[in-house]
């Protein structure tokens, strides 16, 4: 199974400036076997960046996607538009669920679209604060992935991949504190478990699980080492190019 490490810029660089580090991050990258470099620009530089990536060295995500293909959608941009541009497409981000208010059935309709373009989603999941604190963890895990899942079918699973990222863990929120792997661990069991569940442990089994959460070269080899992890998702380190290969370099040697 591949190891991801997946940089999601945000609403970070102008074009000129994404175009400078994906270059910059290309020179610096051999070809690695079984790991894959993703980086998720915005929407704005994704095109301009598609005719500019060595796509054997590093793949494009889309931050977002509409699920309806066409219509009378102003400012909306669909999976259809996206394919060809993106390989995978990040959905279900916390900042699209409780910035944005995306719910569960909004985020099945995008997952269910990427799939129907050809594009890979990477679903993120992932509590808040004061439901951990309240014990629902469990609830929240199974109902933000069951929901995502929902229009999946069973030969389409292996195509998605699943980001924990638990809210109160991530740089930009404030008074976010790191989450310890046993934290993490606990919650990578109760979504393998839940996809073993539903889907059967043969086909859970062929899922990538990612960890994204102040993610850093000082960390990022503790939680590559995380059973059932199998790749990051890095927000604020993925705009600083050294730490982002240190990233990369650290996954390489985990996986090895």
């Amino acid at each position: 199974m591949k190891t991801y490490v997946v940089g999601n810029w945000k609403l970070n660089f102008t074009v000129g400036e994404a175009s400078i580090y994906l270059h910059k991050l290309s020179k610096s990258l051999p070809n690695y076997r079984n790991l894959e470099v993703v980086v998720a620009p915005s929407m704005l530089a994704l095109q301009p960046l598609s005719l500019q990536v060595d796509r054997r060295r590093i793949k494009l995500a889309a931050q977002d996607g509409f699920y309806r293909d066409y219509g009378a959608y102003t400012g909306e941009v669909s999976f259809s538009q996206l394919r060809g541009l993106a390989d995978y497409a990040i959905i279900g981000h916390s900042e699209r669920r409780y910035v944005f208010k995306e719910d569960d059935k909004t985020i099945q309709k995008k997952v269910a679209a990427a799939l129907r373009n050809k594009i890979k989603p990477i679903l993120c999941i992932g509590e808040i604060e004061s439901e951990r604190a309240f014990g629902e963890t469990a609830d929240v895990i199974k109902d933000q992935l069951l929901g995502g899942l929902a229009e999946v079918a069973d030969d389409n699973l292996s195509k998605v991949i699943i980001a924990y990222e638990p809210v109160w863990a991530i740089s930009s929120v404030k008074g976010a504190k790191l989450a310890s792997p046993d934290e993490i661990s606990e919650v990578i069991n109760i979504i393998r478990q839940t996809l073993s569940d539903t889907y059967g442990p043969e086909s859970a089994e062929k899922v990538s699980v990612l960890f994204g959460g102040s993610v850093s070269p000082s960390n990022a080899g503790a939680y590559l080492t995380i059973p059932g992890v199998n790749g990051l998702l890095v927000g604020g380190a993925s705009l600083i190019l050294h730490e982002f290969i240190d990233i990369i370099e650290i996954a390489k040697k985990v996986q090895a």
